[in-house]
């Protein structure tokens, strides 16, 4: 289980723990009959997509955790969901040999650190296998978090190398800061594992700030974030490998490329990527117009960064909130609400016309179902992981499986 999934896990269990046994013993028995149940992602798909259909929304896709498709009976069958007309692109895959299983089973696309391996693996397999060249056509390349694998995560940098890689969609995180504005960060607080204080004062998780409660401005004149992470030893930080981000940060006025951006700057960022490589600067290298092409029609997969845990209190200060493990997730939100979270990242993609464009990815089903509901033009993935979560208390009843 993944440390989201024990979070969600501890929840259940400290506020109602006989229903958790209940839940805890009927997944057992589920792993011990599987073929006495249906499918429960297919089930979810459906549900999913009954709802969708009811508001005029597309089609939702199911993103599931890469290990769930892994096995001789994997809990994710590829086969059915696709059959049920659901695509499925599962997250997070940076090992070739992992890669060419999931395009063995035909997945709609990978979420990857690595775009740059991806695209390598696509090019054998393309090769190795012309009568599937539309599969291949329409693959989705996912740069998870920018593709986090070369460049520190979540910044300009990181986004200017998915598409130097030409990632077909970006992958990225939001939250929602005192101004309402969708700030592109993973945690719900800075990270300062990641995270750097401009004026050089001292900056731990001791004295960590959470997006909830800073403005824009307040970000970006604050923090850079451009820590290298020791689990990827290929990333690096250096700016003359980003040229396309100095110019735009330049153009920006921000004091660095490696301030956090959001979503709305991460749009224009993209067109002025196109038009570097079209008319600008970049113009003569010679994979310019390959570059311009593939950023005119880049996609972006904006994750809802919320979890279906309680809210702490409004104004919560964060000597009163526990010191957070470096690498686990939340037991509770310190940000906004889920409609607040939708009406502020859909906002923006409104706002640029980027409905097209810009798809909204959670494990928080109940912002998706307000975007379904609301914002019926903006497609919607459904992020998952062990099948026990989907019989969670957690998941809205509608969504929930036996």
């Amino acid at each position: 289980m993944t440390s989201r999934g024990r979070a969600i896990a501890r929840w259940i269990f400290r506020q109602a723990a006989p229903t958790a046994s209940l839940l805890l013993t009927a997944s057992v028995a589920v792993e011990q009959a599987p073929v006495m149940l249906k499918d429960p992602f297919v089930n979810l798909m459906l549900a999913a997509n009954d709802h969708a259909k009811v508001h005029g929304a597309p089609t939702p896709t199911l993103s599931p955790l890469d290990d769930t498709l892994f096995g001789p009976n994997p809990p994710v069958n590829v086969a059915a969901l696709q059959k049920a007309g659901f695509k499925v692109v599962p997250w997070t895959t940076n090992d070739p040999a992992r890669m060419r299983m999931l395009i063995d089973l035909r997945v709609d696309g990978i979420i990857s650190d690595r775009p740059d391996i991806l695209q390598a693996v696509l090019k054998e397999e393309r090769q190795a296998h012309p009568e599937a060249a539309r599969y291949f056509a329409r693959f989705d390349v996912a740069a998870h978090r920018g593709g986090r694998g070369l460049r520190p995560e979540n910044m300009l940098p990181s986004f200017e190398s998915g598409l130097d890689q030409l990632s077909t969609t970006l992958e990225t995180d939001t939250g929602v800061t005192t101004d309402h504005v969708s700030l592109i960060w993973h945690d719900q607080f800075l990270n300062p594992e990641s995270c750097r204080r401009a004026d050089g004062a001292p900056y731990t998780l001791a004295n960590r700030v959470y997006t909830r409660d800073l403005s824009l401005a307040e970000a970006q004149r604050t923090f850079i974030c451009d820590k290298l992470r020791a689990r990827f030893p290929d990333q690096k930080s250096d700016l003359s490998l980003s040229p396309v981000s100095v110019a735009f940060a330049k153009q920006e006025r921000l004091i660095s490329p490696y301030v956090p951006t959001y979503v709305e700057q991460l749009f224009r960022f993209a067109r002025f990527y196109t038009e570097y490589y079209r008319t600008g600067s970049g113009k003569s290298d010679p994979q310019a117009a390959a570059r311009a092409a593939n950023a005119d029609t880049v996609r972006f997969n904006l994750e809802t960064k919320i979890l279906p845990l309680p809210n702490d209190p409004a104004g919560n200060s964060v000597a009163e909130l526990p010191i957070p493990a470096a690498h686990g997730e939340p037991a509770t939100n310190h940000t906004v609400d889920p409609q607040t979270f939708v009406t502020t990242l859909c906002g923006a993609i409104v706002r640029n016309h980027m409905e097209s464009r810009a798809e909204v990815q959670s494990f928080d089903f109940r912002t998706l179902i307000l975007i379904e509901e609301q914002f019926p033009k903006i497609p919607t993935y459904y992020l998952t992981e062990e099948p026990e979560t989907l019989r969670s208390a957690l998941l809205p009843a509608s969504l929930r499986q036996p």
